[in-house]
């Protein structure tokens, strides 16, 4: 069996939303949300000043995240805040890559903290002039992992037909996510940590560029779905963290990640 071409990334580029909300605020208003309603704060609060985060950025202003929400809330600011990150982060990186919308083969989309039927590369197909005849993977359920498992796909879909630019982008919300119900370790966690973004790439099968990906694999561990993920109910998606993850990272990890590299030779 012949080996696989390597695959060039022509650009990369981020985006992020236009809301900076202070830790130190983030932090003032868990407090107000949670300390008279759940008991278990004040032993968790000290996340926000551990976490290392200074700032971060997301796709509501923080009142948005002082009141419950429901789903149909939740899903009006995900198609509303994801199709603009993806749109400003798939143009960023065709200017730098300085390609055209028209000159994209393939749209590899990658989210899992809403949900949107038709995608978010169907939202943004006709605004930014991408050709009637794209090929759209749209991609949910990844989590965590949607950025490396997102370029391993479209690494390997370049592959599958050399010349064409595959673009993808990675677009996650995850402080819609944030639950004012939910009196929970996790729940608490999530708000210290979650902020909102994108990043776009475009790789190709037939350029000599300067970043060479070379090759990619993917590792799944059995009995690990409640380590990380959703729950899913009446009012939105729940995050589900479970104490096991740092020891499970600890002691997994380095045998997978030796694994995968010895695959790759």
């Amino acid at each position: 069996m012949a080996a696989s071409k390597a695959v060039s990334l022509k650009a990369l580029a981020t985006a992020v939303p236009g809301n900076t909300i202070l830790q130190s605020d983030a932090a003032e208003a868990a407090t107000r949300i949670f300390e008279k309603r759940y008991s278990e704060f004040n032993r968790l609060k000290a996340v926000f000043r551990t976490s290392g985060i200074h700032k971060r950025q997301m796709a509501q202003p923080i009142e948005w995240y002082l009141e419950p929400k429901n789903w149909p809330e939740r899903g009006e600011a995900y198609l509303d805040g994801a199709t603009e990150l993806f749109m400003e982060a798939a143009q960023l990186v065709l200017d730098q890559a300085r390609l055209l919308p028209a000159d994209i083969d393939t749209i590899v989309t990658i989210s899992s903290t809403g949900i949107a039927t038709p995608g978010l590369e169907a939202r943004a197909l006709n605004e930014m002039g991408f050709r009637q005849g794209v090929k759209r993977v749209p991609v949910f359920g990844l989590g965590c992992a949607g950025g490396t498992s997102g370029l391993g796909l479209a690494m390997r879909l370049a592959q599958a037909e050399p010349g064409t630019n595959v673009l993808i982008v990675v677009v996650e919300l995850c402080s819609l996510s944030f639950r004012f119900d939910m009196l929970t370790k996790a729940n608490i966690v999530a708000s210290a940590l979650f902020g909102d973004g994108a990043a776009a790439a475009i790789v190709n099968a037939d350029d000599d560029g300067e970043i060479i990906v070379e090759g990619g694999q993917e590792y799944t561990w059995p009995d690990t779905l409640n380590i990380m993920g959703w729950s899913v109910d009446q009012a939105g998606l729940g995050v589900i963290f479970d104490r096991a993850i740092p020891p499970f990272a600890r002691e997994h990890l380095a045998p997978a990640l030796d694994t995968m590299l010895g695959a790759l030779g």
